[in-house]
């Protein structure tokens, strides 16, 4: 077979990329405006303007490799965020806990702006990380990306015992539960606020960026609570 023949077949083309993005796009709103039961391949497929019965199963395997595909864009787009502050993290000659956290839950809360309004991924991802099929795929995928590794090699180290040892290794998968369910519920809280205009368009940045900071206080207060007081 000739190599071009067989290369051109497999890069997809600029209108199969749209027609893909599109259906993305559609699906992440009326899944986080309607709920995961209650959207239909077919409402996505009339939804994103298109005829052919089997566009959605083209592009994807099932529903779940459709929102696969959302998060893992949004998980790229954040990392885009959070490797440059890891770095500055890096060099910075001492790390604290709370510019620990920070590097945690900024980069999230700077994607939500890039989004602006509006937007639709706060209330898709409060819906993933508690869907039974998604749950681990939503919480693995920002966390397998070099940042996060790095992130972790370079987190402070607590007056407790070691957290991936014994007893600790269960408080710590807690807390990680806890703070994950905070940052993702909050912000759904605000996007949903701000689709239904308790907070205007104009105040969306400030909004975002004061629910970073109380997100980093409130995260940094749990922490020390649950790690660095609890004993066995």
């Amino acid at each position: 077979m000739d190599p071009k023949v067989s290369t051109a077949a497999a890069t997809p083309s600029p209108r199969s990329l749209r027609a893909r993005d599109k259906l993305m796009h559609t699906a992440e709103r009326l899944y986080a405006e309607h709920g995961f039961a209650n959207v239909s391949i077919r409402m996505i497929r009339e939804a994103a303007g298109h005829r052919n019965k089997s566009a959605v199963q083209y592009h994807f395997s099932s529903r779940d490799d459709l929102i696969q595909a959302i998060l893992t864009r949004h998980a790229t787009a954040i990392e885009r965020h959070r490797w440059p502050m890891v770095q500055a993290l890096d060099t910075s000659g001492g790390v604290s806990v709370r510019d620990w956290i920070t590097c945690v839950i900024k980069p999230s809360i700077e994607h939500h702006i890039d989004l602006g309004t509006p937007s639709w991924y706060g209330r898709f991802l409060a819906q993933a990380v508690v869907e039974p099929s998604l749950r681990e795929y939503a919480t693995q995928v920002s966390m397998d990306t070099p940042s996060w590794r790095r992130l972790q090699q370079l987190r402070p180290s607590r007056r407790d015992s070691d957290p991936a040892s014994d007893p600790a290794s269960d408080l710590a998968e807690r807390h990680g539960a806890m703070v994950r369910l905070l940052i993702v519920h909050m912000s759904a809280e605000l996007e949903t606020d701000l689709a239904a205009g308790r907070v205007p368009p104009s105040g969306a940045e400030t909004s975002w960026r004061r629910l970073g900071d109380d997100l980093v206080t409130a995260v940094h207060g749990l922490s020390s609570a649950l790690l660095e007081t609890s004993s066995p």
